[in-house]
């Protein structure tokens, strides 16, 4: 062990030190510990509820979202599909089209997103048939205009599977509102009802065949785009930008972009906790700065004689900021531990439940990441040997002669 390092750790834990500073080491302790501890068990509840959001999302959505500009004929999509055909990455993919439409079922009517989908690809494309909670995923063919509706959505209706819909299309809404022409109208039948566990999709989307949506949306046979699946979702990006290489007239979305609001709210929130609770730790830093100005002063004979006997102004000051250092390392193993024991109990034993009524779980999920013990360690032994550069500073600076005569 070092000369610097021995000396602070026989200055920390001394038998001698008066009963103040030692009581003010003992809450510079506690308070890094606390602080980490809260930051761990924290962190971890907001990487619980990110990893349940992305499974809800990812479980339903395609990877990648590939579209023009405008709507387009199928045959604009052609290179790019011979593309995905021998791309051993695909699962699968689709076509899809989509608009808003007022759906109106018994007196009720809300306006929400049709998409037409391809029936048979869609299972490759997307997770909306393993949703299917009533009925099935069939839209009976061309010309028999079948339609799935969320959960959500068709209580809001009050409809059930085999019941009929109307829809109004957007389509010459212009040209009734002025009478010169009828609103277009379409008779959809209920053949199914799914559940996502996401209120966007389940109050606000439903799906109908390619060909329905068309004619819904007059496109003719026209496609707004292609949903991808691949093998490995952690290829989105990868294949992302080999697509947009190959493709450049195209608009290449991951399911990361197609959420990226949501993201962007809960990278932020996470951050801001982050900043919040580091605060605690800069407490503890405080009370370390202060029992470290106390240890320099209950130890003003012992450096000047530790200077007079040849340790230089850098190895007093190393003394002091290793001191520091070493209350921040065991206020930060200590955290940690207890914050992964609260982690672990609550995955274990579901400490703080939720409403199963109200919630799509019945716990506060938690997850611990590698990641989230770096930055921590790095701000709870950041902040305690920045604490401790003030009284470091003023041991070195002392005078030998002057210390000595002091006592």
């Amino acid at each position: 062990m070092e000369f610097e390092t021995l000396v602070a750790v026989r200055y920390l834990f001394s038998k001698k030190r008066q009963g103040f500073v030692s009581v003010i080491s003992l809450i510079s302790v506690l308070g890094i510990t606390i602080g980490v501890a809260a930051l761990v068990a924290v962190l971890s509840v907001f990487n619980g509820f990110g990893g349940l959001v992305t499974s809800i999302l990812v479980s339903f959505d395609p990877h990648l979202r590939v579209e023009r500009a405008a709507r387009s004929d199928p045959t604009a999509y052609a290179s790019l599909i011979r593309y995905l055909d021998s791309s051993n990455a695909v699962k699968g993919y689709s076509p899809f089209v989509v608009g808003k439409a007022l759906v109106v079922s018994r007196n009720v009517n809300r306006v929400v997103n049709i998409k037409g989908i391809d029936q048979a690809r869609i299972g490759d494309a997307s997770g909306l048939r393993e949703k299917i909670v009533l009925g099935s995923l069939d839209f009976g063919g061309e010309g028999k205009n079948g339609i799935v509706l969320g959960m959500i959505l068709a209580d809001r209706l009050g409809a059930v599977v085999g019941d009929t819909v109307s829809i109004v299309s957007p389509t010459a809404a212009e040209l009734a509102s002025s009478q010169l022409g009828l609103p277009l109208i379409r008779r959809f039948r209920v053949v199914g009802l799914y559940e996502t566990n996401n209120k966007d999709y389940d109050g606000y989307y439903a799906f109908t065949s390619v060909q329905s949506a068309e004619a819904l949306f007059d496109a003719g046979k026209s496609i707004d785009g292609l949903e991808i699946r691949l093998n490995d979702i952690a290829n989105s990006n990868s294949m992302r930008r080999r697509l947009a290489s190959a493709f450049p007239d195209f608009r290449i979305l991951t399911w990361f972009d197609l959420h990226r609001e949501l993201y962007t709210v809960m990278q932020l929130e996470r951050w801001a906790a982050y900043i919040i609770l580091s605060l605690i730790i800069a407490v503890a830093s405080f009370n370390l700065l202060g029992s470290l100005t106390m240890t320099v002063i209950e130890k003003t004979r012992d450096i000047g004689i530790l200077k007079s006997m040849g340790a230089t102004n850098l190895a007093v000051r190393r003394i002091f900021l290793y001191q520091g250092l070493l209350v921040g390392v065991v206020g930060t193993v200590a955290g940690i531990a207890l914050g992964v024991l609260v982690v672990i109990l609550q995955q274990k034993y579901h400490l703080l439940t939720l409403d199963p009524t109200v919630y799509i779980i019945s716990a506060i999920p938690v997850e611990l990441r590698l990641t989230d013990f770096i930055f921590i360690a790095l701000a709870a032994v950041g902040l305690a040997t920045f604490a401790s550069r003030l009284p470091a500073r003023r041991a070195a600076d002392l005078i030998p002669a002057e210390s000595i005569r002091w006592e």
